[in-house]
């Protein structure tokens, strides 16, 4: 199956089960008309839908057949994502996700439309939190209701539980980074492993391979190429964060900058500033007035040093080893995946958005 036949599949399956949950909100009270489009509209907006693809090719490697209620079980890592992103919108503040108002700007917007007592942004950051931990429920709930066998949902649990264990963990060592101002290379790392490369590759493809009752021999090598691909992603991610083009990404140019995200290519810079380097990095990183030419210096400094250069380096050090790691797998996997890894596996660090 094509990727895009699969992402169709997938919004079909959220389209379905996004409706019926809207009509039991609603039921509660129509005033929460609003509450239940808001996710169905944030969640149906757009995005990449790794997670299930990789969840769903996952468990093709190890079975090679296709299986409705297993798209439908791989789609609930959408809603999973979805929680993940509107909480971190709230955490960095920021204003849009994928061109459109972040969750929190939107319903401070409908409070200060409305005229509504108390504190707009407040309403609105009451809201984010609400409607991620909303969507955190309903990620469980269509995973444990996909229609597969009750033993291999336990199997697969297993690794759907850690993967959330790990990304909120990941999540909080980010927020400490900035807390410490900790521009560590090796913080940066942990960070991008625990915050995005296990939750977005490696444990989407163990719970595909959970699904399929794959052998321990698979899920290394799902382990293996997972960590290193998903560790590319997300500093090519960091990378866009910095460097992107606004109508690829659907945020601010620059945007990471002025939200004083300490990023792998944002330790490198510091390991290699000179003080003059030093001091404009300490000073305006994480200003949110930051300006055009701001921003283009504070770039012109992760050139100088040698930061984007060597983000770039682990890049491709990262998709080497993943590449290795799919070869060895080979014999392992069905012979109609291995095609498809090798093209998610080049999309996934080469994209511009």
């Amino acid at each position: 199956m094509e990727a895009a036949k699969l992402t169709t599949r997938v919004e079909a399956e959220l389209e379905v089960f996004l409706a019926r949950q809207r009509d039991i909100i609603v039921q509660i009270d129509p005033v929460l008309q609003a509450y239940a489009d808001a996710v169905a509209d944030y969640v149906l907006r757009g995005g990449k839908r790794m997670r299930p693809t990789f969840a769903y090719w996952g468990y093709r490697g190890a079975a090679g057949v296709d299986c409705p209620e297993v798209v439908r079980g791989v789609a609930a890592l959408e809603l999973l994502q979805a929680a993940a992103l509107i909480h971190d919108d709230l955490i960095d503040d920021s204003d849009t996700r994928r061109g459109q108002p972040s969750i929190h700007r939107r319903f401070e917007a409908l409070h200060r439309d409305k005229g509504w007592y108390g504190q707009a942004k407040h309403f609105g950051s009451s809201a984010a939190i609400l409607l991620g931990d909303l969507c955190f429920v309903w990620s469980d709930e269509m995973f444990t209701s996909c229609g597969m066998p009750m033993d291999v949902l336990i199997d697969a649990r297993g690794d759907f539980d850690l993967m959330r264990t790990q990304v909120s963990a990941g999540q909080y060592l980010d927020v400490l980074a900035g807390a410490r101002r900790d521009t560590s290379v090796d913080t940066a790392v942990k960070v991008a492993q625990f915050k995005a490369a296990k939750y977005t590759v490696e444990q989407p493809l163990l719970i595909g391979a959970s699904l399929a009752g794959a052998p321990m021999e698979l899920r290394r090598h799902y382990s293996r190429l997972g960590l290193a691909l998903g560790e590319a992603f997300q500093l090519r991610d960091d990378v866009l964060g910095v460097y992107g083009d606004p109508r690829q990404t659907g945020k601010p140019a620059g945007d990471d900058l002025r939200e004083g995200k300490y990023t792998y290519l944002v330790a490198k810079a510091f390991a290699n500033a000179d003080s003059d380097q030093k001091q404009l990095l300490e000073s305006r990183l994480g200003d949110r007035e930051l300006d055009a030419g701001a921003v283009e210096n504070l770039r012109g400094v992760l050139i100088d040093t040698g930061a984007l250069k060597a983000t770039e380096d682990r890049i491709e050090l990262l998709a080497q080893e993943a590449r290795e790691a799919l070869l060895e797998a080979r014999s392992a996997l069905t012979a109609d995946s291995v095609p498809v890894f090798e093209q998610l596996l080049d999309a996934a660090v080469q994209r511009n958005g």
